[in-house]
């Protein structure tokens, strides 16, 4: 499981973080995190395993997605790669409403 910030947690302090949106492509209309990337999950795990996203080693990472569940296993698996991870609790949604 990996490590978890609050939406009002990581607004306080979205210039510390890297922020990969994880949702598929035609997710995104509904909104995204200004100034975050759009890495899907899939593409995440695989960038880590490809060491194609070593420029963000070192950096702190937030994950997310729309409700937290892909988030939080893109998190998971970033940081079996060695990442600095942590997924935002509740995803987009929580974003949203605070």
């Amino acid at each position: 499981m990996a490590d978890k910030i609050t939406a009002s947690d990581l607004k306080s302090q979205k210039n510390v973080f890297v922020i990969i949106d994880v949702r598929e492509s035609d997710e995104l209309e509904g909104g995204v995190i200004e100034d975050s990337v759009h890495m899907s999950l899939g593409l995440s795990i695989r960038n880590a395993k490809k060491k194609q996203i070593e420029d963000m080693r070192g950096k702190k990472i937030c994950t997310y997605c729309g409700t937290g569940y892909r988030g939080n296993i893109a998190a998971d698996e970033l940081a079996k790669e060695g990442f600095n991870t942590v997924t935002l609790d509740g995803g987009y949604s929580a974003w949203n409403q605070s």
